[in-house]
């Protein structure tokens, strides 16, 4: 049965519900548009080269800001939430430990293939319409969008937090074409006069409310940095070797959070078994077997093997 496009309420509300049945944990519509507010504040933030060697992030600005121009005529942005929160952590005792988030397959494939199959069941249901699916993998404002789309707020820790589940989640977009009935955008801000984030942080990373100086952050270091990591960094990444969950693990909204249910994202044995000798002696072979599927493999063998060393040394 295909829908009368002129009836937006109910096209937008199976929508929401197909994604609640494929698995997300929230799904919020925002109506398409330039990002005017976010244009100055990300035009600062890279005048101030806090993006570091991160130089992609200067590329398609226009794109960034305006979802028209990454798919013609797009009236919809909606936004998807995908948990990764797992029941148990990798053991941290003599070990160097991982952010949660690469534990198992890497989410990319995971979840495109789901927004694929969504886009497809859209289409059946509407005829033919434009849409494209988005997965940290193009220029588009993922946490200004799901702000929009009514979920939730962008953080102190500039992470993207629902009111009762936290921030261990994926944040994804179908851009379309198709008109839809839209979320309010409600510009909530329940983090209040905590802190916890900016004091937790070993680097001292988060220089602002919302404001990351990635040039300071282990995730950053870790995964995007090519170069060696700065010595004066020494001592201070607490074992991390990919990522880094402290300013998540300390965010009180976290308590909140509940064992996702993708058994993508749970990780092997070996992963589960390793300790900081095998990483130490970890081998290219080990490593492309270990890490064949994840998304350990972006910082490459080289890049672990640098991080185990520098977390290694105190």
């Amino acid at each position: 049965m295909k829908f009368d496009l002129k009836n937006k309420t109910e096209i937008s509300r199976w929508i929401k519900d197909r994604a609640m049945e494929m698995g997300f944990i929230a799904c919020g519509i925002a109506k398409a548009g330039f990002m005017e507010m976010e244009a100055s504040i990300f035009e600062n933030w890279l005048k101030q080269n806090m993006h570091g060697e991160m130089s992609y992030m200067e590329n398609y600005f226009d794109k960034r800001l305006d979802p028209t121009k990454l798919v013609e005529g797009a009236k919809s942005v909606i936004v998807f939430l995908y948990n990764y929160f797992p029941a148990e952590t990798l053991p941290e005792t003599d070990n160097y430990i991982l952010s949660k988030y690469a534990y198992g397959t890497d989410y990319h494939f995971v979840i495109k293939d789901k927004l694929k199959s969504l886009i497809k069941e859209i289409q059946e249901k509407t005829g033919e319409i434009h849409a494209r699916a988005f997965v940290d993998s193009a220029p588009v404002l993922e946490r200004a969008w799901a702000e929009r789309a009514g979920l939730g707020w962008i953080g102190k820790n500039a992470n993207f937090i629902v009111p009762k589940a936290g921030s261990f989640f994926f944040i994804a977009e179908i851009i379309t074409d198709l008109e839809l009935e839209y979320d309010e955008h409600k510009n909530n801000d329940f983090c209040g006069t905590c802190r916890n984030c900016i004091d937790a942080c070993p680097t001292q990373a988060i220089v602002a409310p919302g404001v990351i100086d990635a040039r300071k952050c282990i995730s950053y270091l870790t995964i995007e940095l090519r170069d060696e990591i700065p010595s004066g960094f020494m001592g201070e990444f607490e074992d991390r070797i990919f990522g880094c969950d402290i300013c998540q693990d300390v965010c009180p909204w976290n308590r909140f959070s509940k064992p996702h249910q993708e058994t993508k994202f749970n990780p092997g044995l070996e992963l589960t078994q390793m300790k900081k000798a095998d990483w130490e002696n970890l081998t290219k072979e080990h490593f492309n077997k270990i890490f064949k599927n994840s998304a350990v493999k972006r910082t490459k063998f080289e890049g672990l093997i640098r991080n185990v060393k520098f977390a290694g040394e105190k």
